[in-house]
């Protein structure tokens, strides 16, 4: 569990790597590589709340109690957003990706201790969210006064804060799977609020259509890895 919750959270690093690796995006190749990738991410949370959230809290919870902890983590990921505009604006993106690494390791933590193969499904879509967003947090931070190699140390140690997330969600929240349906009902929330206020957005590109196309690759992704680990 543990291996595999760093593992999630250190694809946020490589992702970062990947766009110190990159530069800024100068050609108009890489202006819609980036916008590709951006639009992947969206894609994959988008699959993340859809084939492992929503579900697991459905199981748990009345469809009314979903419903208004959906509700509540989107204007709670509104509010913050918003603060987060008029406060840090340089450090947003990777603020709202610990918003959402946090729950979601909690979560899978407590799924492990219920049921290892929903957890690893959830380490997946976590993992295969964090690439993008830590790639395009590294490129939002691009502006500060904080070198790249501190910003990539930052990065890496943002990787260990999903272990012990699982930790607590193992030993706190193993026996309180309704608690647990509502933090992963509340996340999506969330989840869904970025996708439309913060990536969709930044996904497209005037008089260019690929850049979107990389949603759906995205959702693909998070469809075939459910349906792999779900048999």
């Amino acid at each position: 569990m543990l291996l595999v919750t760093w593992l999630a959270g250190l694809a946020a690093f490589v992702g970062a790597v990947l766009a110190k690796w990159e530069g800024r995006a100068g050609t108009l190749f890489k202006q819609r590589f980036v916008h590709g990738v951006v639009a992947a991410g969206g894609g994959i949370l988008l699959a993340a709340v859809m084939y492992a959230l929503l579900p697991e809290a459905n199981k748990y919870l009345s469809v009314w109690s979903v419903a208004a902890a959906f509700i509540g983590g989107g204007v709670t990921f509104c509010i913050i957003d918003e603060w987060l505009a008029k406060k840090m604006s340089r450090a947003s993106q990777l603020l709202a990706m610990l918003l959402d690494f946090v729950p979601e390791a909690l979560s899978l933590g407590a799924m492990f201790a219920v049921n290892p193969s929903f957890g690893m499904l959830l380490a997946l879509f976590i993992g295969l969210q964090n690439f993008p967003e830590g790639f395009n947090a590294f490129r939002e931070l691009e502006d500060s006064k904080v070198s790249a190699r501190r910003r990539l140390v930052g990065f890496f140690l943002v990787s260990f804060v999903g272990p012990i997330a699982a930790l607590a969600g193992y030993y706190w929240l193993g026996d309180f799977l309704q608690t647990t349906a509502v933090i992963m009902a509340a996340a999506s929330g969330g989840i869904l609020y970025l996708i439309f206020q913060d990536i969709a957005p930044e996904s497209t590109m005037r008089r260019h259509w690929t850049p979107p196309l990389g949603a759906v690759i995205g959702f693909v992704v998070g469809m075939v890895g459910h349906q792999l680990l779900a048999g």
